[in-house]
């Protein structure tokens, strides 16, 4: 299937786009100069924070707290961006609330893609019958302005493995794309082919679809930070990277700066800690 068949979108968006349509028209390389004179607009700082939960219920390193540290968490740190791995559907909307208390009156959002279970030809079950898969919540910069939604399963996948990874990301009108994976475990080169779709396909077909933003993505990309397999060698130019010292990373076009990165304990809630990174906003000329 190709990639416009595997991607999902949902539009929400609100009468004030059609006075920003000429802002958001066409598309450009990731971190690319624009071409021509334009409007000044503000890419916002960010904080972000990627989160592998080990929610599924199934892998050894569930332990039912997860959820609740991560909520706790997000309320102390505020992010901008989570970024949710192995986790359960409702753990979405159980972790939304936090988000919302973090940033009173903020409009926060909420995607989630399921993982494929090749074994039963249906989405992905975790252990309590809810789908398993990836999810982002973001915070929106005032004033909403609309978003839209993306997301699917990679071309390739690892077939000793039944479980198909997904991807999903997260368009906000006037802000920036933000997008999470959980590649493959099993196959270092597995990994290192659905990071390059997703850098090298997926964002750019969001990117050529509805214009360009500024783009984040924060993952489990099971691959090391730099090596011949690697998420370095999976990066167009254009991107900046950073990442847990593991496999854990955020990667963001060069509209940012990376301003803070540190590492969150999740008191064995869990297998992975969590990433913390703060991004510093530049201004763009579109």
């Amino acid at each position: 299937m190709d990639a416009v068949g595997r991607v999902r979108r949902s539009v929400a968006l609100v009468a004030c786009l059609l006075a920003a349509a000429g802002l958001l028209a066409g598309s450009r390389a990731a971190g690319g100069a624009p071409e021509g004179p334009g409007r000044p607009v503000r890419a916002l700082p960010v904080e972000v924070l990627q989160m592998n939960l080990c929610n599924s219920g199934i892998a050894g390193c569930y332990t039912g707290r997860s959820v609740a540290t991560a909520a706790e968490v997000i309320r102390e740190q505020r992010p901008d961006v989570v970024a949710l791995n192995e986790i359960c559907e409702p753990d979405l909307a159980a972790l939304r609330p936090a988000m919302a208390e973090a940033f009173p009156g903020a409009t926060v959002l909420a995607t989630f893609q399921p993982a494929y279970d090749r074994r039963t030809a249906s989405d992905f079950q975790c252990g309590n019958g809810s789908r398993y898969g990836v999810g982002l919540l973001l915070r929106v910069p005032a004033p909403y302005q609309g978003h839209i939604t993306y997301g699917g399963l990679f071309p390739d996948q690892d077939p000793n493995d039944p479980e198909e990874r997904a991807w999903a990301c997260l368009r906000a009108e006037g802000a920036f794309y933000a997008c999470t994976t959980h590649l493959a475990y099993t196959s270092n080169d597995v990994a290192l082919t659905q990071c390059r779709y997703l850098f090298g396909t997926a964002i750019p077909a969001a990117h050529d679809g509805d214009g360009y933003l500024p783009t984040v993505v924060a993952a489990d990309l099971n691959l090391p930070a730099s090596g011949p397999v690697s998420v370095r060698s999976c990066l167009p130019a254009g991107y900046r990277l950073e990442g847990d010292g593991a496999v854990q990373h955020v990667v963001a076009t060069n509209d940012f700066g990376i301003r803070t990165s540190r590492l969150i304990e999740m008191h064995g809630s869990t297998d992975h800690p969590s990433l913390l990174v703060g991004l510093t906003g530049v201004t763009m000329h579109r």
